[in-house]
């Protein structure tokens, strides 16, 4: 059988931890940020744990995890 190839956008957006956790970056802190508050751009900061459901379909792109 082949290796199944993983993704290569999880492999830049996506972190595995060792309890089976995927971190991610939060979204939209690209440009517009004048529109948005100053307290959701303060939350926005840092990774966050993405939901079972979202981590699943992460986990199946990358096959063999990611590093």
């Amino acid at each position: 059988m082949p290796k199944v190839k993983t993704k290569s956008s999880v492999k830049k957006r996506f972190k595995i931890t060792a309890t089976g956790k995927v971190l991610a970056g939060p979204g939209k802190k690209r440009h517009n940020l004048s529109a948005r508050s100053q307290k959701a751009k303060r939350t926005n900061r840092g990774s966050q744990t993405l939901t079972p459901m979202d981590a699943r379909t992460v986990k199946q792109w990358a096959p063999y995890g990611l590093e």
